[in-house]
């Protein structure tokens, strides 16, 4: 029997795109439904339904302010059945207030003008729109935080040069992670309230670290995301000289940490300068980066979790290795997280290890293959109209299951995240698919849970699942890939 596929189309109809991807992960599961998408009617977002089979008539001809509700099912009554679900949970959303009328602001001047004392705008929004959005924010005295990608380089430019000229920040494009004032904004966790202020390129980066220092008893005041790009020469920083600048005098701020890969070598120079100007005690995280010449105030960390040990003033060490067996093969690593998966690289490829990835760092070649690979399952080429991994972790599924059948391998490393805008409960599928899957002579899997146990799924509880299922839980990713070194008989 052949599929159906089915559009509806909404005018001017505009959803924040995490919302989104729940919908259509929900949507995704429903009886007799092979696939779902909502998105934006943009021509990028077209293309990528018409790959995935998805897209009709009605919605080729979709604008770029309409939103595509697209399914593609097992017969033409669950087609609609789906299509009318998801028009249901897209009406469900609204904002409540104490009179008890429900109301939602349709753009950003009506909302400033109904929370005034509002200072941050979270733009999401198809990325051929952010730059607009996120102008009229900074032109209405809000700092930016630009969640949408897909922004042009010039653009980011010439956004955060306005910006800076009003004394506000523009964090992003592609800024996914934040915490201001102690508020968790986009994907971030719930950490103490505390002395220190992160400054990040990498939002699993900044999660990490902010989840690592709750561990040892240290909390977080603010974590700035910047953007992937910030820290480019073409960019020059911006973002993250003026967060530098904005922790600095910040009398709460005891101690910043700045997180990257490599930046262009004058940034970096930029950088490490204003942290020596700046004076409080201070830690980079290039990851995978040379030595650099430093400040006295200022350390470098190797790892995140390294990073995280100098903000709140403690040395840098290793947690104590499990008793594992050994395993011959290789090592094959499957991660929601892409500065996680940018981390396991560095320490598996300076341990000599052939390292190919899809999203590989320096001195690592790109590819897919091989007994020793890393994949960024957020990676573009994976979450083309589907949800990103964090999200829905079925996206890693039938890359796990072919990893544990593998005779080739011996370790298969794969890092779970929680906290805000994550999925509910992450570790369940990967335990479920290592209980079915598993073999007693397979691959050895290790695992380490970014989060904290304030967060609503709890990180005991992530952990001990994944524990139940027999497999190896590290306190760090960073611990996690030196422990898969060990079992593989290279550390």
């Amino acid at each position: 029997m052949n599929a159906v596929v089915m559009n509806e189309v909404r005018k001017g109809f505009y959803v924040d795109s995490v919302a989104l991807m729940r919908i259509s992960r929900s949507i995704g599961r429903l009886k007799q439904v092979d696939e779902a998408s909502l998105m934006m009617g943009t021509p990028a977002n077209r293309e990528i339904m018409a790959d995935a089979g998805l897209l009709a008539d009605e919605g080729a001809a979709a604008g770029g302010g309409d939103l595509v509700i697209a399914v593609r099912a097992e017969n033409s009554a669950a087609a609609k059945e789906a299509l009318s679900t998801a028009i249901e949970q897209l009406q469900s959303p609204s904002q409540k207030f104490a009179s008890g009328e429900e109301w939602t602001p349709r753009t950003l001047r009506s909302a400033v003008s109904a929370f005034p004392s509002a200072n941050v705008a979270l733009i999401s929004v198809p990325g051929e729109f952010a730059a607009a959005e996120a102008r009229k924010a900074i032109r209405l005295g809000l700092h930016a935080m630009i969640f949408s990608d897909n922004v042009s380089i010039a653009e980011e430019i010439q956004l955060k040069r306005e910006a800076q000229s009003l004394g506000l920040l523009v964090m992003g494009p592609d800024c996914g992670t934040a915490i201001i004032s102690g508020t968790p904004l986009a994907f971030a966790n719930c950490v103490s309230r505390g002395p220190v202020g992160i400054v990040g390129a990498s939002g699993t980066g900044i999660q990490e670290v902010s989840c690592q220092i709750e561990r040892m008893g240290g909390g977080i005041l603010h974590a700035i995301g910047v953007g992937g790009r910030d820290l480019k020469s073409e960019v020059g920083g911006t973002t993250t000289l003026m967060a530098i600048d904005a922790l600095a005098s910040d009398p709460d701020i005891e101690s910043i940490v700045v997180i990257s890969k490599p930046p262009g070598d004058d940034v970096a120079k930029k950088v490490i300068e204003r942290l020596g100007i700046a004076g409080k005690p201070a830690v980079v995280c290039f990851l995978g980066s040379a030595a650099l010449p430093l400040p006295a105030n200022v350390l470098q960390a190797y790892t995140l979790k390294d990073a995280a040990a100098a903000a709140v003033g403690k040395g840098f060490e290793q947690s104590e290795r499990p008793g594992l067996p050994t395993r011959s093969g290789g090592i094959a690593g499957l991660y929601s997280g892409g500065t996680l998966c940018a981390e396991a690289q560095v320490i598996l490829r300076d341990a000599g290890l052939p390292i190919n990835s899809n999203a590989p760092i320096a001195k690592v070649a790109k590819g897919r293959e091989g007994s020793y690979v890393l994949l960024d399952l957020g990676d573009d080429e994976f979450t083309r109209g589907r949800p990103h991994p964090m999200i829905d972790p079925g996206v890693r599924e039938a890359f796990l299951i072919e990893a544990l059948g593998r005779d080739d391998i011996g370790v298969v490393l794969a890092d779970v995240v929680i906290g805000q805008g994550a999925h509910s409960d992450p570790a369940l599928p990967l335990a479920d698919i290592v209980r079915a899957h598993g073999r007693r002579s397979g691959p050895i899997v290790i695992s380490a849970v970014t989060g904290t146990e304030q967060d609503s799924q709890v990180l005991s509880d992530q952990e001990s699942k994944l524990c139940k299922a027999g497999i190896v839980v590290a306190s760090s990713n960073a611990d996690a890939a030196r422990w898969a070194l060990a079992v593989a008989g290279r550390g």
